[in-house]
């Protein structure tokens, strides 16, 4: 895969220590031959599951300044991919969907890749109000969205219980504008299998 054929902005957590956020999606990416440039939503010590982590938290305006110093200089038009992972801030998740809809004017074949991280196992580890913007705001802009089935049952407001359950989660995703949908885990499979889903829509 060449690189000039692809270019990803990636906005996402980084950890001093372990592999979340940027830090297990960029290596995997450039180790493909794709250039990938990266904003760290955070900068923690570790990942938010163990009981204490220290860090910096990038705000909304910091946020803003950095893609407006992109764009200034004219480096913000060759991206063919947007992804975005942990966000912890409602105010910087309106930024980003500000920030998805600039570059899909600057940029109009990019394709955004969504993983609405809010939770996993019925436990939310982001604060509530993220819910309701990734739901009617940030959805209905990705192209590609992979929530895990906690997720996927709050954005849709439904619970999954069986296949049926995940595959009308699914389609309510395609309802919303989302081409391709994964649910890139459930409760759905057994001790030694793990169940994901996805579904793209054909184009036309």
């Amino acid at each position: 895969m060449a690189s000039s054929n692809y270019k990803v902005l990636s906005i996402q957590s980084h950890v001093v220590s372990g592999y979340v956020g940027n830090k297990s999606a960029c290596f995997p990416l450039q180790v493909l031959g794709i250039e990938v440039d990266f904003i760290n939503s955070v900068q923690f010590s570790n990942h938010t599951g163990y009981g204490v982590y220290k860090g910096q938290v990038l705000n909304e305006k910091d946020l803003g300044d950095l893609i407006d110093g992109l764009s200034a200089n004219k480096l913000d038009t060759s991206y063919t991919h947007l992804l975005t992972g942990y966000i912890g801030n409602p105010k910087f998740l309106y930024k980003v969907a500000e920030i998805v809809k600039h570059l899909k004017t600057v940029c109009p074949s990019l394709t955004y890749i969504c993983d609405p991280v809010m939770g996993d196992n019925g436990h939310m580890y982001v604060p509530k109000e993220l819910l309701p913007i990734y739901r009617d705001t940030i959805v209905s802009l990705a192209d590609i969205i992979t929530p895990n089935q906690y997720e996927a049952e709050l954005l849709t407001g439904k619970p999954i219980n069986q296949l049926t359950d995940a595959w009308a989660a699914i389609d309510w995703f395609h309802q919303q504008g989302v081409k391709t949908v994964a649910i890139s885990s459930s409760q759905l499979g057994s001790d030694n299998h793990l169940l994901a889903l996805a579904s793209s829509l054909a184009d036309g």
